[in-house]
């Protein structure tokens, strides 16, 4: 699909008037970064970049695309004749998927001419906002879960078609064992599965006959939905019936029950005690209906039997906190000799207020231990030199100081683009889904932690809060930065 006009329509009439103004091939930088966690986390998970690379890509304006905007008004010949020409010649750095992120670092950095840096604002936010959002609120299921797998459920309530598709792919780099998204799995190769819904049982005559034709039909991986009449009464009695009667005559073990509604933690241990008094300790325990990271959490602490998780509104939808609150900021300008003009947004509310210039973010990892210690903002030209010491202070607290010694430093951001050609291809999804993994496994379990986790150190080079304070210094004066 085109995507090209997926943009609002702000980008288009500041790219014309940066024509006419011949600021159109003035490079300009800018920063992706979020200001909050959602849910008060300790740590959000970056995703989408490969999508962003394939929107990148193909971004072309078509025929039709020039005769719309030509029928909009307002735009000059002259940019819609350089349209039909138009390709991302810039650069994209960005931080790779499945890696933890913290508010106010850029995850994303486009160096590029001022047209190209403006037209793809759109499409990057709704792209990473998304997916690192979707990713960030299955990672804090899947932990919730301890260790029992959690699968993606939320097709169905998915805000579109997009929604669930990317949605499954997030939720899979943040640890989700799989999805219910058929399409996911062609097009990403996210493990899908499914059994039934509670029509099939009522299509039937008896709750037995609905479980001995599924038996029959599926005998290896025959999974049954328990509580359409009562679940205790008759579902997990007749599907014992039913493992007896159809599959161990075949010689297969059934592999599952599913439970989506009641009490969860009673009906889960005493259905456990009924398979293991028939015979089957093997068959897992599946619950599902409206669970989120809270709710399992409860359910594992009251002793509940279950062995997966089936997730769907509250995961996909990111119910509780549905907005990630990613920006796009101006950072930087550059002159046609190269040299670099720091820009920065003021505002009364000190959150909004960015980081100038372009920069670097390195993470820094304890040497002996290999736990992220803090992430180090700096301008573009400076390097961390992990073998001596260095000193963090919080830009906020400036008098809050902490002396790393012995630690290594790894850049954060890696080239994407460079002179519009692609020089990063996306890593095989389970590539990504296992540095995930142990990306965060490197973080200290008090930043971990739902309730009031521990702020993890994001602090600026001594040089790049020097250049952000005289910034301000000099809007305070009112000298036209």
């Amino acid at each position: 699909m085109n995507y090209t006009l997926l943009c609002d329509f702000y980008e288009l009439t500041m790219g014309n008037g940066y024509f006419l103004a011949g600021q159109e091939r003035r490079i300009t930088y800018f920063d992706l970064y979020f200001r909050k966690v959602p849910d008060g986390g300790g740590f959000a998970i970056a995703a989408g970049l490969e999508q962003v690379v394939t929107y990148i890509e193909n971004l072309r304006f078509t025929a039709e695309d020039i005769a719309f905007l030509r029928g909009k008004g307002g735009f000059a010949p002259e940019f819609l004749d350089y349209l039909t020409r138009f390709r991302f010649t810039g650069d994209i750095y960005a931080v790779p998927e499945g890696t933890p992120i913290f508010p106010n670092e850029p995850v994303l950095t486009v160096r590029a001419p001022a047209i190209e840096a403006q037209l793809i604002e759109t499409f990057l936010l709704l792209t990473l906002n998304h997916q690192s959002l979707i990713a960030t609120k299955a990672n804090r299921i899947v932990r919730a879960a301890q260790g029992r797998t959690v699968t993606e459920f939320g097709s169905r309530r998915a805000q579109g078609a997009d929604a669930a598709l990317n949605g499954a792919r997030a939720a899979y780099i943040a640890g989700c064992g799989g999805t219910a998204c058929t399409l996911a799995e062609m097009r990403y190769g996210v493990p899908a599965s499914g059994t039934m819904a509670h029509s099939w049982i009522q299509m039937f005559d008896s709750e037995y006959e609905a479980f001995a034709v599924y038996c029959r039909t599926y005998p290896e991986n025959a999974v049954l939905l328990v509580d359409t009449y009562n679940a205790l009464k008759s579902g997990v009695p007749n599907a014992i019936r039913a493992f007896r009667t159809v599959l161990d005559p075949l010689g297969h073990r059934p592999r599952g029950i599913r439970l989506d509604s009641g009490d969860i933690t009673y009906l889960s241990v005493a259905a456990r005690q009924m398979l293991d008094e028939a015979g089957y300790p093997d068959c897992k325990i599946v619950a599902s209906n409206a669970l989120d990271e809270y709710l399992i959490r409860d359910l594992i602490l009251q002793g509940a039997r279950v062995d997966l998780f089936g997730v769907g509104e509250r995961l996909i939808t990111a119910k509780s906190n549905p907005v990630f609150g990613g920006v796009y900021k101006l950072a930087a300008v550059e002159d046609e000799a190269g040299r670099l003009t720091p820009k920065i947004k003021i505002s009364d509310n000190v959150s909004k207020i960015t980081t100038p210039h372009f920069k670097k973010v390195y993470r820094l990892y304890d040497r002996q231990t290999g736990q992220a210690e803090a992430d180090y903002i700096c301008l573009h030209n400076e390097t961390v030199d992990d073998a001596r010491p260095l000193e963090l202070f919080d830009p906020d607290f400036v008098w809050k100081r902490k002396t790393l010694t012995n630690f290594t430093a790894r850049e954060l951001l890696t080239p994407v683009f460079l002179r519009g050609e692609a020089v990063y291809r996306p890593p095989a999804l389970n590539d990504i889904r296992a540095y995930c993994q142990a990306e965060i496994a490197t973080l200290w379990p008090a930043v971990t932690r739902f309730e009031n986790p521990h702020n993890y150190y994001v602090d600026l080079s001594p040089a790049l809060w020097t250049v952000k304070q005289e910034l301000l210094q000099a809007q305070s004066a009112g000298s036209g930065y």
